[in-house]
């Protein structure tokens, strides 16, 4: 992941650009709310000093070459963060990663995030040589399931107990998509 300047991707309605420490605000204004944090591996946020916290270990794990995360951003104001995605956890020598993605509850059910995560997928598997990208879910997370099914990532099962976040095991559910299955969704598919 040697990029020599930060990739920017853009869509119809997108604009997915390096997440900034002026950012942090409009991160905070999404992981302060519970219904964002509620599937989410972190805490609700309740402090600003978190938010940057986090824009400083995606650009720390950008650096070391094993996360790449955007911010989210509408084309028509690219300066204004709405979301993330991105990848992590990759395997180079199993040609695989996982994608992670979150969004303010404002722009939900817009079919925002499925037209980012169909820009990212096509990068990883061009970019990164990816031959299989992976998502994990809380197996309640029916609109991760939605987006993802959307996609077209298959479930393949339910992994017990596999995550302890906020102090107790959590089930996972991966979904994962194959080079060989990829297909671009329609535009429909972003309503």
């Amino acid at each position: 992941m040697n990029f020599d300047k930060f990739p920017v991707l853009n869509t119809a309605r997108l604009h997915l650009r390096q997440i900034q420490a002026t950012d942090a605000d409009a991160l905070f204004s999404y992981f302060s709310k519970d219904e964002v944090t509620e599937y989410f591996d972190l805490p609700t946020f309740n402090t600003i000093e978190e938010a940057h916290q986090l824009i400083k270990d995606w650009a720390e794990r950008y650096e070391r070459g094993n996360t790449i995360r955007w911010a989210i951003c509408l084309r028509d104001n690219p300066s204004a963060l709405i979301g993330t995605c991105g990848f992590h956890n990759f395997s180079a020598e199993h040609f695989r990663g996982e994608i992670g993605y979150e969004l303010h509850p404002d722009y939900w059910r817009k079919g925002l995030m499925t037209e980012a995560i169909s820009t990212i997928v096509p990068f990883g598997f061009e970019q990164f040589n990816l031959n299989r990208v992976e998502a994990f879910i809380d197996p309640a997370n029916v609109s991760s399931r939605k987006l993802l099914e959307k996609v077209h990532f298959s479930a393949e099962g339910i992994l017990r107990d596999y995550f302890f976040e906020k102090g107790v095991f959590v089930d996972a559910e991966i979904f994962a998509l194959l080079r060989k299955n990829h297909q671009l969704p329609k535009t429909d598919d972003f309503k």
